[in-house]
Order: C-alpha cells, then structure tokens, then sequence
C-alpha cells in the first residue's frame, strides 16, 4: 500500500489540515514526489478526496518547513538542494542528534526503549529481505525515537525543520556492503549505549554515523552529475 491509499481514508474522514499536511510530507519524503515537482493540487485533491483549502493550508505549512517553494501564481514545487546545501544541513542534524542521544540516555522510559529495540530488530529484518522502503521506514522510526526521548522540545523542533528537508538523501542512498553493514553495526550499538545510558558514547556514535552517510550522498550526486548527457549542438546553430 503506498503512501497515498494509506492516507486516503483517513483524510476524507477527518478533514483536517494537519492530516493532509503528514499526507504530503510523506510523499516528499518517500519520494512520490520528486525535487523539481510541481504540486498538481486538482489531482492531490480527488485523489484525497478534499478541497483545495485544506491542501492549500498544508502547502503552506510545508512550505515553512522548507519541503516546498511556493510559485507566485503558479502553485508550489518540491524543492531540490545542492549538494552543498545538502552537506550542510547534514553538519548541524548531526550536531543536533549527538545532543539527543546524551539527553537520550538521561531521560528515556524502558517503554521507549523497548519501542526503539524492536524498530532495530525490524529494520534488521527488513535489510536482510531486500525490503528496502521498511528499512528506511524504521531508520527514521529509530532516529525520531530517540529525539523524542531527550525530552527537549526546542531541541525537537529545530531537528524537525532541518532533517525533513535532507531526508530522501540522508536514507535512500545507495551503499557498498560495507557501509550497509556499518549501518546496521551502528544501529546495533545505539541500542547497546541506550540500555548502559553513555550519554557521551552514544553522542559520538550519533555524530559519526550520520558523517559516514555523506560520502555515499556525495557520489549519488557525482553519478547523477555524470548521467546528464549535454544536447547536441544543432548544425548551423550556436556558431559565428
């Protein structure tokens, strides 16, 4: 089920904006809808099942977010970083669930904990069948468990505003064998320093498993540079 019908009932129940709002992030951030998009309101509307208001609503809201651009009489796009910018906000999400994880490891309930073993374990289960879409879907799970549990809400906030926007590069980067098994090595020990409570290892653990991410990102850039071909030139054109 994508996430589309996942969320149609729901939002022809309820109505609310802050349902289509989670609807449309979820698209962009599993990449329904690609950077450079534009928002096709009349087909999110039927699909939906709403009216443009609420959607509009939501628009704006993902606009502040900085998911959207809004296009001066022409709707909004999804937007599309560059590798610099990219790289960037990587920097300060990283410093931002370093600080998590410390407060993390003062402050989290055996519940949540519970709650973060089990989203490893699936993820875990996940990698090894192939099934790629529930692996990022419980690598995030993972990361906005433990922000949860620092209990820190301007802390919250300001990961929120920052991370949806690297979102799709941070987690749908391919990688070698070696830097899955990084990953899920990684994984691994967050729940280890969570259940000891090393604020100060986990940090750093935090820190350097998102640095780690950046090469891969960085040549997913590289590789797509690479694959846009120029046009031809057209004969008798473009000469003096």
């Amino acid at each position: 089920m994508n996430t589309m019908d996942r969320y149609q009932g729901i939002v022809r129940k309820t109505l609310h904006h802050e349902v289509v709002v989670d609807a449309l992030r979820e698209l962009i951030l599993e990449g329904e809808l690609e950077p450079m998009s534009r928002i096709n309101e009349v087909e999110l509307c039927e699909r939906f099942g709403i009216s443009r208001t609420p959607l509009r609503e939501a628009i704006k809201l993902l606009a502040a977010e900085g998911l959207l651009v809004l296009l001066p009489n022409r709707g909004a796009r999804v937007v599309a970083l560059s590798e610099t910018e990219i790289a960037e906000i990587l920097q300060v999400v990283g410093a931002l669930e370093g600080a998590a994880g410390e407060l993390a490891c003062e402050r989290i309930t055996s519940g949540e904990l519970t709650v973060i073993e089990a989203a490893t374990e699936a993820m875990v289960a996940a990698w090894k069948a192939g099934d790629y879409p529930a692996y990022f879907a419980r690598n995030r799970e993972i990361h906005e468990a433990i922000m949860a549990a620092a209990r820190n809400a301007a802390l919250q906030s300001t990961y929120r505003s920052l991370s949806g926007r690297v979102q799709r590069a941070r987690f749908s980067a391919h990688k070698t064998d070696e830097q899955w098994a990084r990953a899920i090595d990684d994984h691994n020990l967050m729940v280890m320093f969570l259940r000891r409570r090393d604020g100060a290892a986990l940090a750093q653990l935090l820190r350097d498993h998102l640095k780690s991410k950046w090469p891969v990102i960085s040549a997913a850039y590289s590789e797509a540079k690479a694959a846009v071909k120029p046009a031809r030139p057209v004969p008798g054109k473009g000469r003096d």
